[in-house]
């Protein structure tokens, strides 16, 4: 009996140990997770000319020798159509860092997401573009027909039905938006399938130059000097690696302003790894109304309207401040070393 009575005693010790030790490792004050070092780095990101700058520096090999000093030996990159599979990746621990846009990366937050934005990467740059056969003057014409854009609550689905409900325009009874990915949505156009798109550049000069579809409306106009995409890292990382996490922001950094003073390197990048003709790509940069950018308070007010405006549409159930989307230290510490 008391060699049973020890045992027990023996098991509820190991037990609480264990217990405690998880709750050590979970808590933030020296557990397992500030511990792991990280010898490889899993980017995601799309692919539209909004993200060239995460290209660019996988093209001119910048993230893993910037980064080698803190133990990272390997970048992998993943690339996603939207931003919501690719919100559902940084969920499930398989993403330390996206190239996102703001949008889902709100939607991403309403579901738990431990991330913050750290750096801004594009503002404005989508277009509604219009199928050949319609004549536009206004959104009134827009009445009945259908118009693919990426799934709900990306960038281009939260500014076009707010533009819509604007202009008086019921985006859920008055026309019939339809969720697409970039190729299916370009493909759909050209098929004379759907009557419009409102994507992402380059997608929009694209169906232009093939006469499937012309550019009536640029997001700029929707909705002036919004953000599109935003770079984001892990709170993993922000906790236990923040002097990389600088140094993924002085990274982009970097290769947003190479992309700003070499536009046409930037567009030949752009098309040899996607496989897009070089000269489409040079000409819906010198035409979009979009901008690359890496100071995040340029669009910390628009990313903070954006999660009012997904709020207002049930796509995410509470409201979020700038301190819950942002931690701007990073950018600070990037640009003052």
């Amino acid at each position: 009996m008391k060699k049973i009575s020890k045992i027990l005693i023996l098991m509820l010790v190991v037990a609480g140990a264990v217990f405690l030790a998880g709750c050590a490792s979970q808590d933030g004050d020296g557990g397992a997770e500030e511990a792991a070092d990280v010898s490889t780095l899993n980017i995601g990101y799309q692919p539209s000319t909004h993200q060239l700058s995460y290209m660019t520096a996988r093209e001119k090999g910048w993230w893993e020798k910037d980064l080698a000093s803190y133990g990272v030996e390997e970048v992998k990159e993943y690339e996603f159509p939207t931003g919501a599979p690719e919100m559902q990746a940084m969920l499930s621990g398989d993403l330390d860092v996206a190239y996102v846009g703001a949008a889902p990366f709100v939607s991403a937050l309403s579901n738990g997401l431990d991330a913050k934005v750290v750096a801004g990467v594009n503002s404005q740059g989508s277009d509604l573009v219009l199928g050949p056969e319609h004549s536009y003057e206004g959104p009134e014409d827009l009445k009945g027909l259908s118009i693919a854009t990426f799934p709900p609550g990306t960038i281009q689905d939260t500014i076009l039905r707010n533009w819509l409900k604007d202009n008086g325009i019921d985006p859920d009874k008055d026309v019939d938006i339809k969720p697409m990915g970039p190729g299916d949505a370009i493909s759909a156009i050209s098929a004379g399938q759907i009557d419009a798109v409102f994507l992402p550049h380059p997608a929009p000069t694209l169906i232009e130059q093939e006469d499937n579809g012309r550019s009536v409306v640029p997001s700029g106009e929707m909705l002036p000097n919004h953000s599109c995409c935003v770079l984001v890292v892990s709170g993993n990382l922000i906790r236990n690696h923040p002097d990389m996490v600088a140094e993924i922001v002085k990274t982009h950094i970097k290769a947003t302003d190479y992309n700003l003073d070499n536009q046409d390197e930037a567009a030949q990048i752009f098309a040899d790894k996607q496989g897009w003709d070089v000269d489409v790509v040079r000409t819906s940069i010198d035409e979009w109304d979009g901008q690359w950018i890496a100071d995040p308070a340029i669009i910390a007010d628009s990313t903070v309207d954006y999660a009012q405006v997904q709020y207002e549409l049930g796509y995410v159930n509470e409201e979020f401040t700038q301190e819950d989307i942002f931690d701007m230290s990073f950018y600070e510490m990037a640009i003052n070393e």
